[in-house]
């Protein structure tokens, strides 16, 4: 079993990857329940500073049906992030000072609590982009020339 709960694939594309950090999520028991069951989605998620501590917001957390009458779950609530304050204090200098930007990459379990792994980004260009995908392609194409087999073109 996988300890990966979800991934934030759309930040590889989207953004320069700096710098990766570990960060614990301040959760209700309903949002435990449903990360447990796969019910994630971080795609449009993102992380603020807000008063020197770090909040992520836009990740998708959807209840299951079988929560209990008397909660009202919110999907979307901005949820606290907990880390050691040398590294808060680290990333709000590179939001201030060099313009980063904080997303989530993933989700996973780690000794049975739930962790974010969050990353210092610098959003990609669209030839950026296009450069990334055109080495992927290349990368994929020596590997299939290396290995014997011929691409049709």
């Amino acid at each position: 079993m996988s300890s990966t709960i979800a991934l934030n694939r759309e930040a590889k594309h989207d953004y320069f990857i700096e710098e990766r950090f570990e960060a614990g999520i301040v959760l209700e028991g309903w949002e435990v329940k449903s990360m447990r069951a796969g019910r994630l989605n971080l795609k449009d998620s993102y992380v603020i500073v807000k008063d020197a501590e770090l909040w992520l917001l836009g990740a998708h957390i959807s209840p299951l049906l079988t929560a209990s009458t008397h909660i009202h779950p919110d999907p979307t609530r901005t949820r606290k992030l907990l880390m050691h304050r040398e590294q808060i204090n680290r990333m709000i200098g590179s939001v201030e000072r060099k313009g980063f930007t904080i997303v989530p990459l993933a989700m996973y379990w780690k000794q049975g609590r739930a962790k974010a792994e969050i990353a210092l980004v610098k959003g990609k260009q669209e030839h950026d982009k296009r450069a990334t995908i055109k080495d992927r392609e290349w990368q994929r194409d020596k590997a299939r020339i290396m290995k014997g087999g011929s691409r049709d073109v």
